[in-house]
């Protein structure tokens, strides 16, 4: 792929703003892979991983207290919606099991009432209730942006694209929340990305 500056700066610029979108927060384990995985869907603006779900101030990967890894995601619900994206979840893991260790457990993080009402919608659609699975079912209190170098761990493993946003001027922050980051993230990681289509050369 040969990837410019030009063509990474206009495909940010056309995205979705921030405030056009909402945002889901769930646990599937080590966060990188799901960081990848729900980037490439259609819909999906951003993404950024992190920590959530415990009480420990401040955490850090090496002191990580009682929180879990988590993914962030931001999307257009004129393309996907809240119950999409649960549907990909529960397809993604086991809600009869639950990993022993507090880091990598399944979660789901609600942030407002509409999410949780829409969360209790879909498990009754499958015939079981919150109570009923071991995956956690909690409402997000806050979410800690993870290092820089767990966002978009992917992308960051080909220095061909990385070489792109460095000459686009990009610094850590931009890159965790840049649109085409969080696609060429899943397009790094093997995903199929319509998007990527566009940013090929002519």
């Amino acid at each position: 792929m040969d990837l410019t500056e030009t063509r990474i700066q206009e495909y940010d610029r056309r995205a979705v703003d921030s405030d056009e979108t909402e945002t889901a927060t769930f646990g599937l384990g080590c966060f990188w892979g799901p960081d990848a995985r729900f980037g490439a869907i259609d819909g999906v603006v951003r993404t950024r991983v992190g920590y959530a779900g415990g009480t420990t101030r401040d955490p850090t990967y090496h002191s990580l207290g009682n929180h879990t890894e988590v993914f962030q995601i931001e999307f257009d619900p004129d393309t996907t919606t809240y119950r999409d994206l649960l549907s990909l979840v529960f397809e993604s893991h086991t809600p009869g099991r639950q990993p022993s260790k507090t880091q990598y457990q399944n979660v789901v993080l609600t942030a407002t009432d509409t999410q949780r009402a829409t969360l209790e919608a879909f498990l009754t659609s499958r015939g079981v209730t919150a109570d009923a699975i071991d995956t956690r079912i909690e409402r997000l209190s806050r979410f800690y942006p993870a290092e820089d170098y767990h966002q978009k761990y992917r992308l960051r493993s080909v220095s061909s694209l990385m070489d792109a946003f460095d000459a686009a001027g990009y610094d850590d922050d931009a890159l965790r929340e840049s649109p085409i980051a969080a696609k060429l993230n899943g397009y790094a990681a093997g995903h199929d990305v319509a998007a990527v289509e566009s940013l090929t050369s002519e």
